[in-house]
């Protein structure tokens, strides 16, 4: 397909201005294909030539000004408009189109539970093109009329609200001017509960098979909704721009959510079928939080091109975290982004492929497909953190709500945002803006603490160039019990921009030596941190008699660093893992560390003969966890503790009681998602065959469990089984998103090294092939999931090169295999380095 340059968006901005899209859908056309009708009124500057994009299965025909065009024109997915005079123009276009199964365009998933079928779009960056045709650049803004008809006993959800006319036609309410990539539908036999706030119509809405689980948790998903939006009024000086806020959890959604105004999509896996921990929860209310956000950042206010992303997910990823803590019941959030969301950005800013928060140019829509990482959310988010810090949060508020009332139903640059927050301060925001907007990379701040006759000196020395506003933590053992850690001080530090000044000097520590010093403690600034040796060796000794969890995740962030920059060995963070935890009172901080030490440490960083040793580490762990929970008082933790010790298990014979008996005992009884993650891992363990995962299917018939028994059978020890889960990925081209993602994850398995060792020769070409055929959705997922990366070694590091080189993946796989191989070349050098010691 081809892809839209900035100069050829630039170009098509200059000569036309679009004013209203007239859109009718025919949802009753067959499984395969719909029909989409478009009116398309614009107007035209001077003359000249453009083009529209459509990519229709069949386009039957094609008006301008009622003059019939030449279907056979079109040229993959651009209709050229030539000789256009100055002047308004009235575009028709009528066209078959293919529902999608990769969670792009129009994705169509039949529920197998109870076989009704759902509808939903997906249309960011290109993918409006699959539904209907559009001028499709976020520049080009405009009205939009959604007709839709649907079968009997659908729901027509929009941006706007929707009205039925009968015989199943539906006709949303005309919209505020949009980007085409905003626009929504949302069709099927939907389970709604809907309310009013504050005058507006509130409603959320999932497939019927999961309406006992919405039902359940209705009242916390509108609370939280309901105060977000309160909170965001009492933060914002312009209201709410839309007439209605509905929220759908849909199935097989690529992403977490979509923010597409006043129709948020999610993915229904937040619909909880099973028992899940208040951090998971907590996560949840983030997502609707930073969704609703983005009613102000990014569709009040868009951005001109797509080399400002940031304007957009930064804010909202801020914003989501913040007004979770001040408006709900989830005041740690952001222990929860220090010790997970954090991580994203640090590790995709020390690879190859990093990039700054606001490139100065992204030359085309393929190039800003890549940018959606963890440099556009968590390092954006943290940079604004740092940005409230510095400016404080009564002027950050003011440029806020400059910036809307100058841009509001247009556009926006990182130039403009700029201006807006220059108009309420007198510090130097366009100097801040290049030196943390514009730059990359982590900087690293390390500690130095001297003693002299009478005082205690502290000296934070910077490895990089951006001014940091950092508080720093001072510790003294408690006096009474004497291994409390008790917080002597909190004090700001303020390095500067110049490269040439690598530290601000030295800070006097009042007292007598403290037992541990930390810098960026409360976590206020975007850097790695490095200990002094004492303080160093403090953590690892008393991390959890630290009195404040978002200092602890501060501390974990910098022990996790350490890892992977080869500075401590895996098996000291899974010691100092096993010391602390039982003690951590701050789940999410658990949730992060067992996380990094199941997946990273074990799986990746530690040889295959150390692996045995670390699995049997993080099963003590849990054991002793699950023991200390027998009394019901942190079910989280439980639930926590059960679900890794069910995945490092290395022995089926505690797990295989676990599964037949339908309970842990002393509790969790077994639901859906904890039996599924038992069979999986007792498949990995050659403990069942394929009977077992039909039986459970049968009993699980849901999407899930389909997942599941994919995930499963994939898993399996069998030569068999793996080629019939190759096949399934790499060559039928019939998995959905899903089902191909289930697929993959559980197909590599570092205890099946030997049976797995033919498929990683096999797996660049064929992945490079798959993404050819289905496009960005499968390529990210057969990057993400279906890597080898089990296979620790040179041989898959020369394969990968040599595929990036020669092989010409797509845009979409390439970075993904870039960014794999650098963490596999990272996981080599950790072992190498743990080897050497």
């Amino acid at each position: 397909m081809s892809v839209l340059t900035r100069d050829e968006a630039q170009t098509r901005a200059q000569l036309i201005d679009v004013q209203r899209y007239t859109i009718d859908l025919d949802l009753t056309r067959g499984a395969d294909t719909f029909d989409s009708t478009t009116v398309i009124g614009f107007t035209t500057r001077t003359a000249g030539d453009t083009f529209v994009e459509v990519r229709p299965a069949a386009l039957r025909s094609v008006t301008l000004d009622g003059h019939a065009l030449d279907p056979a024109a079109l040229d993959d997915n651009r209709l050229p408009l030539s000789g256009l005079t100055p002047g308004p123009h009235e575009l028709r276009v009528e066209a078959a189109m293919a529902y999608s199964h990769t969670g792009e365009g129009m994705h169509r998933f039949t529920d197998p539970t109870d076989g009704e079928t759902y509808t939903y779009t997906q249309l960011f960056m290109e993918d409006v093109q699959r539904v209907f045709a559009a001028f499709d650049q976020p520049d080009l803004k405009a009205v939009f009329d959604l007709t839709v008809t649907a079968p009997d006993g659908w729901t027509v959800l929009a941006n706007g609200v929707t009205e039925h006319l009968g015989d199943g036609t539906w006709r949303a309410a005309t919209t505020p001017l949009l980007s085409t990539y905003l626009v929504a539908v949302a069709a099927g036999p939907w389970h709604s509960v809907r309310t009013e706030h504050r005058g507006l119509p509130f409603g959320i809405h999932c497939r019927r098979s999961l309406a006992p689980y919405l039902d359940a948790d209705a009242e916390e998903i509108l609370d939280i909704t309901r105060a977000c939006y309160d909170r965001y009024h009492e933060k914002f000086e312009e209201p709410y721009p839309f007439d209605s806020y509905d929220q759908a959890f849909v199935p097989e959604f690529n992403a977490g959510a979509m923010e597409n105004p006043g129709l948020v999509t999610f993915r229904d896996e937040f619909i909880h079928r099973s028992a899940v921990t208040d951090t998971e929860r907590q996560t949840r209310a983030m997502v609707i939080a930073h969704e609703m956000a983005h009613m102000w950042f990014g569709d009040l206010v868009t951005l001109q091109w797509w080399d400002d992303i940031w304007l957009n997910e930064s804010f909202a990823e801020y914003m989501g975290y913040q007004t979770l803590t001040e408006a709900t019941r989830f005041t740690g959030t952001w222990v929860d982004f220090g010790v997970a969301r954090k991580a994203w950005g640090y590790d995709a800013d020390q690879r190859p492929s990093t990039h700054p928060v606001a490139p100065d140019a992204v030359p085309d829509t393929a190039s800003a497909l890549l940018n959606f990482d963890g440099i556009s959310y968590a390092k954006g988010a943290s940079a604004l953190r740092q940005l409230v810090a510095w400016l404080g949060e009564k002027d950050f508020l003011a440029g806020i709500n400059t910036h809307f009332k100058r841009h509001k139903f247009a556009n926006a640059t990182l130039a403009d945002f700029i201006a807006s927050l220059a108009h309420h301060t007198d510090r130097d925001v366009h100097a801040w803006a290049d030196a943390w907007l514009r730059t990359t990379g982590v900087d690293t701040l390390t500690a130095t603490v001297t003693e002299h006759p009478g005082r205690t000196a502290l000296t934070l020395t910077r490895d990089g160039s951006r001014p940091h506003r950092v508080t720093v933590g001072v510790y003294d053992r408690d006096l009474i019990d004497g291994a409390t850690l008790v917080r002597r001080e909190l004090s700001s530090i303020d390095i500067p921009d110049n490269p040439d000044t690598p530290a601000p000097g030295e800070h006097n520590l009042p007292g007598p030596r403290p037992a541990l010093v930390v810098p960026n403690d409360q976590d206020l600034t975007y850097a790695k941190i490095r200990l002094d040796p004492h303080s160093e060796e403090t953590a690892l000794r008393d991390l959890s008699r630290v009195p404040d969890p978002l200092t602890r995740a501060v501390l974990w962030n910098c022990l996790r660093d350490m890892v992977r920059d080869g500075e401590l060995e895996p098996l000291t963070y899974l010691e100092a893992a096993r010391a602390h935890l039982p003690g951590e009172r701050e789940l999410a901080n658990v949730q992060g560390v067992l996380a990094f030490a199941r997946t990273q440490i074990a799986d990746h960083y530690t040889t295959p003969t150390e692996r045995p040793d670390a699995l049997a580490l993080l099963t003590d762990l849990c054991t002793d966890l699950i023991r200390r929970t027998e009394d019901g008082s942190n079910p989280g933790l439980r639930l926590t503790a059960v679900r890794t010790l069910i995945d490092s298990a290395a022995h089926a014979d505690t797990i295989r009681d676990w599964y037949d008996s339908g309970s842990v005992p002393g509790g969790p009884e077994l639901d859906p998602e904890l039996r599924w993650r038992i069979l999986g891992r007792l498949c990995v363990l050659g403990a069942v065959d394929d009977a077992v995962i039909e039986a459970e299917l049968t009993q699980d018939p849901s999407a899930t469990g389909r997942q599941g028994a994919a995930h499963c059978r994939a898993a399996l020890p069998d030569p068999e089984a793996k080629r019939a889960a190759w096949d399934a990925m790499f060559t039928t081209d019939e998995l959905s998103n899903y089902l191909f993602t289930a697929t993959a994850q559980g197909f590599w398995q570092p205890e099946q090294n030997d049976l797995l060792h033919p498929y990683v020769a096999r797996y660049f070409p064929d992945a490079v092939a798959v993404a050819h055929r289905r496009g960005p959705a499968i390529a990210d997922a057969a990057g993400r999931h279906a890597f080898p990366a089990h296979a620790v070694d040179t041989h898959t590091l020369t394969l990968g090169e040599s595929c990036i080189e020669g092989d010409d993946p797509i845009p979409a796989l390439r970075r993904r295999l870039a960014d794999q191989l650098d963490d596999l070349a990272r996981a080599l050098k950790i072992r190498t380095a743990t080897a050497a010691n």
